[in-house]
């Protein structure tokens, strides 16, 4: 099974799928950026524009997944946003053509809630670091919201391990108990944020 976790940048991906795996046992978080990183380092700073762009990217995902799920028991937790419909085929569609059990999960919150995210992740320097996502946030909300993207989960009032919930229920997964408690549930989510600090 896979577990496709979208959303705009700095709407929970990247907590929600480090959530599932800390409770589900045997899961993996398999992350495309990698790949688009991996790609942007081959190439001049001048052709570095997006790297979904590349066919070379959803092609490399979709293999990649692919064997992952062909050769692992675990569930395959993918954070990834995807908002252009044709790319979405050839990765999520591609990978249910094939025969896979994919969920995919949009995660959606008021704009002002994903621009205060994107402040508390920005090490200080408010939403200056964040450009690119805070450029793409109206692009992202909007596409989002389609039916194509389904399955909707709004996430302003609720947190990362009710948002887990949610999405184990959905794909009828059983999570282990959530026992953090406030401050170990800040300190996780603090942790988790840093170690995914991107310098690319």
């Amino acid at each position: 099974m896979l577990l496709w976790i979208n959303g705009p940048f700095g709407g929970g991906k990247t907590q929600t799928a480090h959530e599932l795996q800390r409770r589900l046992p045997g899961s993996v978080v398999s992350d495309p950026e990698h790949v688009g990183f991996g790609l942007h380092r081959m190439l001049p700073a001048p052709l570095r524009a997006d790297f979904q762009d590349l066919a070379s990217w959803r092609h490399g995902v979709h293999e990649v997944l692919d064997l992952a799920l062909r050769g692992y028991e675990g569930v395959v937790i993918v954070p990834m946003t995807v908002v252009e419909p044709a790319y979405f085929e050839e990765t999520v569609g591609r990978l249910r053509e094939a025969g896979h059990e994919v969920h995919h999960f949009a995660l959606l919150a008021e704009r002002e809630t994903v621009l205060r995210r994107l402040t508390e992740r920005g090490l200080g320097r408010g939403l200056k670091r964040e450009s690119f996502a805070v450029g793409m946030l109206d692009r992202c909300l909007e596409r989002l919201s389609g039916p194509e993207f389904a399955e909707h989960i709004r996430t302003d009032a609720v947190s990362v391990p009710q948002v887990a919930d949610r999405i184990a229920r959905s794909a009828g997964l059983t999570l282990a108990p959530n026992t953090d408690g406030p401050l170990k549930h800040r300190l996780r989510k603090a942790w988790t944020g840093i170690k995914h600090i991107r310098f690319d």
